[in-house]
């Protein structure tokens, strides 16, 4: 089979049944697809809902919420593709949006991972699917918005890169767990997702193992996805048809991304730099992170 497409659902009942449409009417690689639905002990009918509208998909029913690496694990065990493609429940995918990229993944076999072009409803082009890595350089550049003083420069926008052409392919450091596909062999190799993380920073450390086993991850920005992002996880609504999930889920998420920004560093960076910069950067982390949690509060 030629590609085993994950989609990992926890309470986005309506989202999910988009999504799994939009996957159905997409065109087919030649050598066939499966669906596998892993559901984190959603308790809003989600997989009553797979199990109705779409039995062709295979479900896996989680008994309590392990959080999105986990489940990515679970879903890549029981694939059978020779590749992968992990998809958040919040997107709906054009109808060339598996072919095309698959088609340029298998034929470069450089490349580790490929993303394609994730947009809000409204157009707008998500930025967190295309990124650099978050360097105590480039975190400083970003949140003293030196990134927005120089839009157009690779030393004070590398966290976000937009200085480079985004209607072209090309190689970058980061993208978003999303949508990632990559070959299911360095799924293995790598040893999947780490599940140190709960929800948050998993996909920008699995983008940097695979640039440590020596691949490219390539932005290809030649199909489309709708991303409504943040929208399963209550930092963002997108729709009036989506209920904003509430305050104590809000606060909790806010607090894992924060958590997860915290486990990234210490296993990548904090043996790079001297030791006044890691505490720099945790303390900024700290601060960030009680600033995101008291505005969820408040709200």
């Amino acid at each position: 089979m030629d590609l085993s497409i994950i989609v990992v659902s926890y309470n986005t009942r309506q989202l999910l049944d988009d999504c799994l449409r939009s996957l159905y009417a997409a065109e087919a690689p030649p050598g066939g697809m499966e669906v596998i639905v892993v559901d984190n002990a959603s308790a809003d009918g989600s997989p009553e809902m797979v199990r109705q509208r779409y039995p062709q998909a295979r479900l896996i029913v989680s008994d309590e919420n392990r959080g999105y690496s986990a489940a990515n694990n679970l879903g890549s065990a029981a694939a059978t593709g020779d590749t992968l493609l992990f998809l958040n429940s919040d997107t709906v995918v054009a109808a060339d949006a598996l072919v095309k990229p698959l088609r340029y993944l298998q034929d470069h076999p450089a490349a580790g991972a490929l993303t394609v072009r994730l947009v809000y409803p409204n157009g707008e082009r998500d930025p967190d699917n295309h990124r650099g890595f978050p360097t105590p350089w480039n975190a400083f550049c970003h949140f003293t918005l030196l990134s927005r003083l120089f839009p157009n420069s690779p030393r004070f926008n590398g966290y976000f890169r937009s200085y480079e052409d985004f209607s072209a392919v090309h190689p970058v450091p980061v993208i978003a767990g999303s949508y990632m596909m990559m070959p299911r062999a360095l799924d293995r190799q790598l040893g999947g997702w780490d599940e140190t993380y709960f929800f948050y920073g998993e996909d920008i450390d699995y983008c940097y193992r695979i640039h440590e086993a020596g691949y490219q991850i390539i932005y290809y920005p030649l199909v489309e996805v709708v991303h409504y992002k943040g929208a399963s996880s209550g930092l963002r609504k997108e729709s009036a048809d989506i209920a904003r999930p509430p305050k104590a889920t809000r606060v909790r998420v806010a607090e894992e991304s924060v958590r997860a920004m915290r486990v990234f560093y210490r296993k990548f960076y904090s043996d790079k730099y001297p030791r006044p910069v890691t505490a720099f950067v945790l303390a900024g982390i700290q601060v960030r992170g009680w600033a995101r949690i008291l505005k969820h509060r408040l709200t």
